[in-house]
């Protein structure tokens, strides 16, 4: 599978109606074929979060946009099973609170990024700001027309800071959507993830989608690029997810820290002693 199919090159456009949320061709092979591939890369995400964890050099930030029951909590179970709790971690963005909306709207992304050593995946994201506060008109278009430089800005200097930056927009189709809530009302241990808050923003599809466009267009940088995930199949969005972020990891060139001569020889003195 090549990523860069699934990627939105800095400068390109983006037209989401163009792009088929239900494609699985850049892999050759059925669900089935699938699962097993999601397991033999994700195989590979335990070790490579390991040795992040030990080396404390880099950061790696994994943020996950969306419609509503497009599968970011879905995807983070799915990718992220295998993987030791300690240094992997989950912050999730809902309605700003009262203190966050005393600061500006990067103030709460910035105190989750994540730690040398550490993998933190933004469930939701600072990109709320540039969405739901502009279909919903919370804040006029001068404010949030700013916000694209400004994340691009907040981006840059995370990444020369040492933070490895993946976006995934998980892409799904109003029809899909619909199967989805349906799901969770015919499916008793369900009931919970629905909300009727939810099920109104479809009214709000249109908005959402040119909302997104822009976000994508303008915001897909070297230094963090946005990927593009066909997600009406849950198994082909779990692939491209893990395997964009074991591609990312692998490439950071990572190796163990060595023993330290004088901490070792400590250690070697206290036994014969």
């Amino acid at each position: 599978m090549h990523l860069k199919r699934y990627t939105v090159e800095p400068g390109s456009k983006v037209r989401l109606g163009k792009i088929d949320p239900g494609d699985t061709s850049g892999f050759k092979g059925d669900k089935g074929e699938g699962e097993k591939a999601i397991d033999s890369i994700t195989g590979k995400l335990d070790p490579l979060q390991e040795l992040l964890y030990a080396e404390h050099k880099h950061r790696l930030l994994v943020v996950l946009q969306g419609m509503d029951s497009s599968g970011k909590d879905g995807t983070i179970r799915r990718v992220f099973e295998g993987v030791n709790p300690e240094g992997v971690r989950v912050a999730h963005f809902g309605k700003p609170s009262a203190e966050e909306l005393d600061h500006d709207y990067l103030w709460r992304a910035h105190r989750q990024v994540p730690a040398k050593g550490e993998i933190v995946i933004f469930n939701r994201s600072h990109y709320e700001s540039v969405l739901v506060e502009r279909v919903h008109e919370l804040v006029p278009e001068d404010v949030w027309s700013k916000r694209y430089r400004q994340i691009v800005d907040f981006e840059r200097m995370l990444s020369e800071e040492g933070t490895t930056i993946l976006k995934f927009f998980l892409h799904i189709d109003k029809k899909e959507q619909a199967k989805r809530f349906q799901d969770r009302l015919k499916d008793p241990t369900k009931h919970w993830k629905f909300s009727y808050l939810d099920y109104n923003e479809r009214a709000y599809w249109k908005d959402y989608t040119n909302a997104y466009e822009d976000a994508l267009e303008r915001t897909s940088t070297g230094e963090a690029p946005w990927y593009i995930v066909p997600s009406n199949h849950p198994w082909f969005r779990d692939l491209v997810v893990s395997q964009a972020i074991v591609k990312a990891l692998e490439s950071l060139g990572m190796k163990y820290p060595k023993l330290d001569s004088a901490k070792a020889g400590m250690a070697s003195g206290g036994e014969s002693s």
